[in-house]
């Protein structure tokens, strides 16, 4: 057995999934939406836009950090990697516009089985919300073109949640605060596919801090974030908070 093999077994036998959970928050782009890439596509629409010459060592390590960050607020990452606030909001506007014409060409679908997977949650009782990392703006395309304005019952943004995006807990802890759908954190379940989404989780007190495989970490990454369960997509999520999932 692999040693990414291993650590997902070992997450999934540290106890069975809260049947008590009321509150699911789910990633979008990774986890519930396929995007192909679309980031590091946008990503060097922005770097060119701060002069920053794609193919020199400059790109490689800011490409390389954002990466590394998946799951973060954009405009937090951009102002680590710019500096001054002015240059990481010129980049954070180049990247959510060519990130915005991608979407309107058609470039995003549901990971498979998502929507599904949503359908079901909502059928057992639950309440769904959707967060993302992206602006309102990019975020409403993402729904816009996947026809997904009303399929949950809340969507949130760093901005719905004070401005800090992951890895603060703040968009789950909006999430409890503005649904009332659970009486307790421990009663939320997070799903994400990046170490952020999982320490996220773990900082709001989730008791499922769910990692998928179908977008930017591994098991491995994902583990050491605090995964409780790692599973191969969102479509097990399901079986996973009814208590078979194991």
């Amino acid at each position: 057995m692999t040693e990414n093999a291993n650590r997902t077994e070992n997450a999934n036998r540290t106890g069975s999934a809260n049947r008590n959970v009321r509150l699911v928050v789910l990633d979008m782009a990774g986890t519930t939406v396929a995007d192909g890439g679309l980031v590091e596509q946008a990503f060097a629409a922005a770097a060119r836009e701060l002069g920053v010459e794609e193919g020199s060592a400059d790109h490689a390590a800011k490409l390389d950090y954002v990466r590394a960050t998946m799951g973060e607020s954009k405009i937090s990452v951009f102002r680590h990697l710019f500096g001054d606030e002015a240059r990481a909001r010129q980049a954070n506007v180049a990247f959510e516009k060519a990130y915005g014409e991608l979407v309107d060409g058609g470039r995003i679908a549901p990971v498979p089985g998502a929507r599904e997977a949503i359908g079901e949650l909502v059928a057992d009782g639950l309440t769904v919300v959707l967060s993302t990392g992206f602006a309102r703006v990019t975020q409403d395309a993402i729904l816009d073109a996947l026809g997904w304005r009303d399929l949950v019952a809340l969507t949130l943004c760093p901005a719905d949640a004070g401005g800090r995006g992951r890895p603060c807990p703040d968009m789950v802890l909006a999430a409890f605060l503005r649904t009332g759908a659970a009486d307790s954190v421990a009663e939320i379940a997070v799903a994400g596919d990046t170490a952020y989404d999982m320490l996220s989780g773990v900082r709001a007190g989730a008791g499922v801090v769910a990692g998928v495989l179908t977008g930017a970490h591994d098991a491995a990454a994902l583990v050491d974030a605090g995964a409780t369960h790692v599973l191969g997509s969102v479509a097990e999520l399901p079986a996973l908070l009814r208590g078979s999932g194991r």
